[in-house]
């Protein structure tokens, strides 16, 4: 198994969140960025696609196995986007790039909205190499509803309007290791340890 993976991403709060989550298997991730590697191309319209892509990239860079996320919002009531958008969303209705705004966009264009079922996705992507021809691909969903106001101060992006009916709270104001449990990531990374042990032995 790889002492070391690269992880195709420079979010500081996904390192966290992986870093926690990956400890048991003894394997240490490290931020792309860390080894002078630059963001990969995104073009894909589906979470799957992008994560390969960024998977793909930071292993031909690295010369090291790597493990990238694509994660995002679907939101019923927009057929599904902002999807891979996510990230951007806020910037769509002139607004700067940011958690913060990115709520307060989807806040104001759900105001008369009566569907507020939306999904947090989650889909991770790991290689052996940039030709592996058999990628190890996890994906993890979490549905609840989108909070009329922003609600707790634990966790990031749409965490505070994403409300979780089976806890009765938004993400945010779950404790850290209650939501990373029971989050799309957390999902999704427990998915990709099973597949890491089976398959990379």
């Amino acid at each position: 198994m790889p002492p070391k993976i690269v992880l195709a991403s420079n979010n500081p709060g996904k390192l966290a969140e992986l870093q926690a989550m990956f400890e048991p298997l003894g394997i240490a991730l490290v931020r792309q960025a860390d080894l002078g590697i630059g963001e990969a191309e995104e073009p894909y319209r589906t979470f799957v696609e992008n994560a390969l892509a960024k998977a793909r990239h930071a292993a031909r860079e690295s010369g090291l196995p790597a493990l990238a996320d694509d994660a995002g919002l679907c939101v019923d009531a927009f057929g599904g986007l902002p999807g891979v958008d996510t990230a951007f969303y806020a910037t769509q209705f002139g607004y700067e790039k940011g958690d913060a705004n990115n709520v307060k966009a989807l806040l104001e264009q759900l105001q008369n909205e009566p569907n507020r079922r939306a999904a947090l996705v989650s889909t991770l992507v790991a290689v052996r190499t940039p030709d592996d021809p058999e990628p190890l691909i996890a994906v993890g969903r979490v549905a609840g509803e989108i909070a009329p106001q922003p609600v707790g101060s634990n966790g990031f992006g749409f965490d505070p309007v994403m409300y979780i009916p089976e806890f009765g709270q938004t993400f945010a104001q779950l404790p850290v290791e209650v939501k990373n449990a029971n989050s799309h990531r957390g999902q999704a990374a427990r998915q990709m340890l099973v597949l890491i042990r089976e398959r990379w032995r």
